[in-house]
């Protein structure tokens, strides 16, 4: 695959060369399987970040048509558990003394006659369900009591239950059931051309449609050795700040409505609704969708005013932010709440400004630049070591200073010329493209079938990565804590659930 060096292995090869990766100083970031000809038994990858400016590394093994099984490496990197329950679910392959072997994205009920992700699945049809119950986690002790939050929540919360083990207000146990909102989104790649891939790949979240779009337009192009021209790679910048901006004001303003601040979540919503006027002015959406295309932008933006009104805009949110870090009341709601440890996130696969509030200083712009990030001056990455909601507001409230400093950069630097360039897609073409959207980290693989047309694209989202590690900063702690806790972590289920 292009964009990541690529080692062949057999299935009993993978454990020891998962190891010597991680022993190199490699972090695993995902696998998925695929499959390259219908009927034929799957691959499974697993891609790994290396160092800083290191090519990627990719691990490849083709399963045997006897037995599509492999060791489980859960028990090694935890982080690789969702990924193999979700070819378990979708792929249909066997993932031999994995620690929890129950379905993630299909739940009770669920049958599939073939697995999903089989080409020869047909695309139009839904899997059936039938009513059976679901099975909880056993715990025991008398004064132990169960609540089951959701999957409808009040306020405007995305669907998910979460199952509560505790005992008067000390939660024990946290056991979170996603996936009710699953729409399939990467069977649908399956035969579109490039050029329709996009929209998909930008309506998965709704609130993150730059950095799937980016990461995905990234892997095509990358497939398809093109090179895009220097304007777009600017304008591609800006329009990423743009979308981390607006996201960053909003989720301050979402946790001062946790900690019941009204004053500071108005203004936090309003400096958000601020910069989406602006993104609607300037780019006629006020989500940045329908800008990007693999090879370049849809069309060009005349983005010349724009510095002027951010700047006006700018001593307001220093204002803001500065008003909230001096609210004691506040800051006591969200200090020491919802604690993750360094090796908890790096085990668990942690992302963005979690893992950078943990103590991780770790960011594609800067690591694996892309677009124009390498031609900008970058501050240095935000990162706290208390791990706890208070460190993962302060990280994100640096990151807006950032944003703006290399908004105002790609606009002052923009150079003049064309904004797209031909794309041909290659048959049998593979490409990675990434992003390090307002959540984390945003992966994309593409493959290409002999048409010319997407056979397989695979989506690694932040929120997928941050929800299986959310749990593990709730288990312990209080009930009147858990709203901000999780407020704290800027979730999405559109991006999780997929």
């Amino acid at each position: 695959m292009r964009a990541a060096t690529e080692q062949v292995l057999r299935p009993e090869e993978i454990p020891q060369a998962c190891r010597q990766l991680t022993e190199e100083g490699a972090r695993l970031q995902m696998a998925y399987a695929w499959f390259p000809e219908p009927g034929e038994p799957p691959e499974v990858l697993y891609l790994a970040d290396r160092k800083p400016h290191e090519p990627f590394a990719l691990l490849r093994c083709r399963l045997s048509g006897t037995e599509q099984s492999l060791d489980s490496l859960a028990p090694r990197f935890p982080l690789l558990g969702w990924y193999e329950r979700e070819m378990m679910d979708l792929c249909g392959i066997n993932f031999r003394g994995h620690p929890e072997p129950y379905p993630l994205v299909l739940h009770e009920g669920a049958h599939a006659v073939i697995p999903p992700l089989d080409p020869r699945y047909p695309h139009d049809q839904m899997v059936s369900f039938t009513a059976e119950p679901w099975q909880l986690p056993p715990m025991e002790g008398s004064d132990v009591q169960v609540l089951p939050f959701g999957p409808v929540r009040g306020d405007v919360l995305e669907s998910a239950q979460i199952v509560f083990y505790y005992i008067g207000e000390a939660i024990l146990h946290c056991h979170p059931r996603l996936f009710f909102k699953h729409r399939g989104m990467e069977k649908r790649f399956e035969g579109l051309l490039p050029e329709l891939g996009v929209l998909l790949a930008e309506r998965i979240s709704g609130v993150d449609s730059v950095a799937h779009s980016l990461a995905f337009c990234q892997a095509v192009e990358t497939a398809c050795q093109c090179e895009i021209p220097e304007r777009a790679k600017y304008l591609r910048v800006a329009l990423a700040e743009m979308e981390r901006l607006y996201n960053h004001l909003y989720y301050l303003g979402h946790l001062c409505h946790t900690t019941t601040l009204k004053v500071g979540e108005a203004q936090g919503k309003l400096l958000a609704e601020q910069c989406k006027q602006l993104n609607g002015i300037f780019t006629g959406s006020r989500f940045l969708r329908g800008l990007l295309k693999p090879g370049g932008l849809r069309r060009d933006l005349d983005l010349e005013a724009l510095p002027q009104r951010l700047r006006k805009l700018e001593p307001e949110i220093a204002a803001y932010m500065r008003a909230l870090e001096t609210t004691n009341s506040h800051l006591d709601r969200l200090m020491t709440t919802g604690r993750l440890s360094r090796k908890t996130a790096f085990d668990e696969g942690a992302t963005g400004p979690i893992k950078r509030a943990s103590g991780i200083g770790r960011d594609l712009r800067s690591d694996h630049p892309y677009a124009a990030y390498a031609h900008l001056a970058m501050e240095k990455i935000p990162v706290r070591t208390d791990g706890d909601a208070h460190a993962r507001a302060q990280v994100r409230m640096e990151e807006i200073n950032n944003s703006i400093s290399l908004l105002l950069q790609a606009l002052e630097n923009m150079p003049h010329g064309p904004v797209e360039t031909k794309l041909s897609a290659q048959a049998g073409a593979e490409g990675l493209g990434w992003c390090e959207g307002p959540r984390g980290s945003t992966y994309y693989c593409v493959h290409f079938d002999g048409a010319g047309k997407l056979a397989r694209v695979k989506v690694k989202s932040a929120s997928f990565s941050n929800w299986r590690v959310f749990p593990f900063t709730v288990h312990d702690t209080n009930m009147m804590d858990y709203a901000i806790n999780e407020a704290s972590f800027g979730l999405t289920m559109a991006g999780c659930d997929r």
